[in-house]
């Protein structure tokens, strides 16, 4: 099945038709998307379906803390999907009506760490996926700290068969002060080391960032962005701090000590990152995706359409695009 859609043994990131030759010199607005990179991969569209593999985090479980980081609701900022089985979420999703053909699915291990459990329960759960007819790799969300080399040995031997593999690890920021603030429980370079072992291990490394973290200015942003295109990463994922009822950010939003940035600040901050990143790198989400029912602030976040229309719409007046402040970047041809 997976030979018949392409993937045989040609690694996922080195493509028959390079970046420059797709896209030609960058231009104001551009950004190197998911979906182009997908579609150029396996050519035809490709979608990520989120699954919940009901596992836990050392971030609450008492190995590392048991509140979780400030942000973190119960549902470790996924789908709460969990009492059904990944075949069941795989399987519900897909027989969803969608808005256009696809051709091929990768499975996106979402909620909490998920490659925080005995490798016979991560291998079961990763085989279970992969197993579903038109499941053409894997996202794995997890920590930096969290990376053991069995996990490793058994992602490697995954990706060296073909399959799309990428390990989505959240880093937030770059500055250790921030990462103590928000208990997040490691060091950027903790995070440093993961991204080295990964990309030997032949995975793409897609690293998530939340803009507007308390205590962080608009200088602390740029230099995580500047901190992070010297590793060997593949991706960016963007997110900017909201607040979740039940959750420590509430109680430091309501006491008055924390302000959520503006539709505004956030756009120019989100376009600060990508000018410093590497044009290659794929951007797979430009802002969040909360769910209304359990978000208190900001209420624009609601309007994820409004959020990338915005952030495209100012990359042509700041007449920018990624990678144009990052050393070696082509501009505009």
């Amino acid at each position: 099945m997976k030979e018949s859609l392409g993937l045989q043994s040609q690694s996922p990131w080195n493509s028959p038709r390079g970046t420059e030759e797709t896209h030609g010199s960058p231009f104001p607005g551009w950004y190197r998307d998911l979906n182009s990179f997908l579609r150029e991969r396996f050519g035809f569209k490709v979608q990520k379906i989120p699954l919940d593999a009901g596992l836990s985090c050392p971030n609450r479980d008492g190995t590392i803390g048991s509140h979780g980081c400030i942000y973190c609701d119960s549902k470790g900022s996924g789908t709460g999907a969990a009492p059904r089985t990944i075949s069941q979420q795989i399987l519900d999703y897909i027989s969803k009506p969608r808005k256009a053909n696809v051709g091929g699915y990768l499975a996106y291990f979402q909620s909490f760490t998920n490659t925080y459990a005995p490798i016979s329960k991560l291998e079961e759960l990763y085989q279970e996926a992969l197993s579903i007819p038109g499941i053409l790799g894997l996202c794995i969300g997890t920590r930096p700290d969290c990376l053991g080399e069995d996990v490793m040995a058994l992602l490697r031997d995954y990706a060296s068969r073909g399959l799309m593999i990428w390990l989505e690890m959240g880093l937030q920021s770059a500055h250790d002060e921030t990462l103590l603030r928000i208990r997040r429980g490691h060091d950027f370079s903790t995070f440093q080391k993961a991204a080295i072992r990964a990309e030997r291990a032949g995975l793409l490394i897609c690293v998530h960032l939340i803009l507007g973290l308390p205590g962080e200015t608009t200088e602390h942003m740029r230099e995580t962005a500047r901190r992070i295109s010297s590793l060997p990463l593949h991706g960016l994922k963007l997110h900017g701090l909201y607040v979740v009822k039940g959750t420590e950010m509430e109680r430091i939003l309501e006491e008055g000590s924390y302000e959520p940035l503006t539709m505004e600040e956030y756009v120019d901050a989100a376009i600060d990152v990508l000018e410093r990143i590497p044009p290659s790198w794929v951007v797979h989400r430009l802002t969040s995706d909360p769910d209304p029912r359990s978000l208190v602030s900001p209420s624009w976040m609601l309007d994820k359409g409004k959020v990338i229309h915005a952030i495209k719409a100012r990359m042509l007046e700041r007449r920018t695009w990624q990678g144009r402040l990052f050393p070696d970047s082509r501009g505009p041809g």
